[in-house]
């Protein structure tokens, strides 16, 4: 896996690219290791605390954790075990839907250890189909806040494509569009 850490508002020390890379280092057991795999690392620091986000881009799926803490150790502590329960979720998922085939190109699936507790099995409690309308993104974000939902799946009425608009954590919205066009 290549690593690629940097800072914002911090200076990486060797001792801290030693310490995320060798953190890091226990998730080359999920993944089949190439130059594909890329993990990249971005330490921020505040007046008080520091945040990391860690992402590791496959040819598949892309795996992503951000965590919060006073202490910047902790923050990759914590990281590292986020993107592992990441990894255990899948390792579930795709037991129960035999999805091997399509990730096992990037994930090492044979790699996973057992896991002591049994975990809870993910299950779809709710169904829904809707009729996507046309409309703006304006208006697509008025229904949203009328529904107080945190998303809205709708249609664009300029280019026909689907799209999600989305209520922030920081603060505003965000708008997730298909690139391909219905047919």
């Amino acid at each position: 896996m290549k690593y690629q850490i940097t800072g914002k508002n911090i200076h990486v020390t060797d001792a801290i690219r030693f310490d995320i890379e060798k953190k890091l280092s226990r998730m080359d057991k999920y993944f089949v290791i190439n130059d594909d795999v890329l993990c990249r690392a971005v330490v921020r620091s505040y007046t008080v605390g520091a945040k990391v986000e860690i992402t590791i881009f496959t040819k598949e799926m892309d795996f992503r954790c951000e965590v919060k803490n006073d202490d910047l150790y902790a923050a990759v502590d914590l990281a590292v075990d986020k993107l592992e329960g990441q990894m255990r979720k899948l390792k579930t998922r795709m037991d129960r839907k035999k999805e091997k085939e399509s990730l096992g190109k990037a994930i090492a699936y044979e790699n996973f250890e057992a896991e002591a507790a049994e975990e809870e099995a993910e299950e779809v409690v709710r169904s829904k189909s809707i009729l996507l309308k046309p409309m703006s993104i304006d208006e697509a974000i008025t229904r949203m806040e009328a529904l107080d939902h945190d998303f809205f799946l709708y249609l664009d009425e300029e280019d026909d494509r689907i799209g999600v608009v989305y209520r922030r954590v920081d603060g505003g919205y965000g708008v997730l569009e298909a690139e391909n066009k219905l047919k």
